[in-house]
């Protein structure tokens, strides 16, 4: 199987996690004038199984570097299989809540919120297993900049927008951040510490985020079914609405959205044995600030805008541009 060979391919494969995680939500931007979220959830969650197991049965496949996708699945024991199926339903429930938290509470509450208090959580629950790894001082001052870069975000999105908050929606934000703050380590603890000499029944990075992928699938059915009968606004939707609204168009959308955050998870849990899984996450969840660059400049959400918020935008770039270098170089 391929396996990253150095620290400075770990960091270009975060980078690019980070792009992937902060772009896939273009996709749902796109179908939802004709589509609903949790018909468009369905074929998201489609891209991610399909993406991982052609990552799985191609590069973690190929060579004879590790253990072959189909070789390590069935040597895997059932307690791995359960982490990282639990990493799936997790990440799964976090996503979904952080969805219903933004129709409450609006974006400019509740991604701050709920990806903000991820990734600091994230990061220290990543951390803790091997301290020695990182620069903690230089680590979580690269956290809290990106922190600050996303409450910047935050600011300047609601001098945009003054919607009434919803407490509620503040309240789900922060239950899908410690949710999604800890999904990640599991799928992580699931994983060989040597990637080129697979522990006994332990899982290569392929293998990971294949069962995650199931994870994800399968709860959809319990949790993204109950957003359907229960919508947070809208009528309730139907299985039979995604058969015969749903045209090949958007389908494809909703199976590129999946792929596109699945290739962000695949090239994160790649990197974590050579960058470390603190900052292999917290990199990831610096996509906050690439979601912001899609707004600004592609969406022009902020054409617009008020007096000052430019300035509050600039500050926001070079803080979130500082912190990145900081948690980069903090590896030891």
């Amino acid at each position: 199987m391929y396996v990253v060979e150095n620290y400075l391919t770990a960091v270009l494969f975060c980078i690019l996690t980070m792009v992937c995680w902060g772009s896939w939500a273009n996709t749902q931007k796109l179908a939802s004038k004709s589509w609903s979220f949790t018909l468009f959830y369905w074929d998201y969650s489609l891209g991610i199984i399909i993406l991982s197991l052609l990552f799985g049965l191609s590069f973690g496949s190929s060579g004879a570097t590790g253990q072959s996708f189909i070789e390590n699945l069935s040597q895997s024991t059932p307690r791995i299989l359960a982490l990282a199926l639990l990493g799936g339903v997790l990440f799964n429930l976090a996503n979904l809540l952080l969805v219903v938290a933004i129709d409450l509470a609006g974006m400019a509450v509740a991604f701050p919120i709920g990806i903000g208090l991820a990734l600091v959580l994230g990061v220290f629950v990543n951390f803790i297993p091997h301290p020695e790894a990182y620069n903690s001082f230089v680590l979580f001052a690269g956290v809290g900049l990106v922190v600050m870069a996303i409450i910047i975000n935050a600011l300047a999105y609601k001098k945009m927008r003054q919607d009434v908050r919803s407490n509620k929606g503040i309240f789900i934000s922060l239950v899908a951040g410690l949710l999604m703050s800890f999904f990640y380590r599991f799928v992580a603890e699931s994983m060989s510490p040597s990637f080129k000499n697979i522990e006994s029944g332990t899982l290569t990075p392929y293998t990971a985020v294949f069962v995650f992928s199931i994870g994800v699938f399968i709860s959809s059915f319990l949790f993204n079914t109950i957003l359907m009968k229960r919508p947070v606004s809208g009528p309730v939707i139907t299985f039979s609405n995604y058969f015969k609204n749903g045209s090949i168009k958007l389908h494809a959308i909703g199976i590129l959205g999946g792929v596109i955050w699945c290739m962000g998870m695949l090239l994160s849990i790649m990197s974590g044995e050579k960058a470390g899984y603190a900052i292999s996450y917290g990199l990831g969840q610096g996509a906050t600030l690439v979601a912001a660059i899609w707004g600004v400049f592609v969406w022009k959400e902020f054409k617009n805008s008020p007096k000052g918020t430019n300035g509050l935008l600039t500050v926001m770039f070079l803080s979130f541009l500082l912190g990145l270098s900081l948690i980069i170089i903090a590896k030891q």
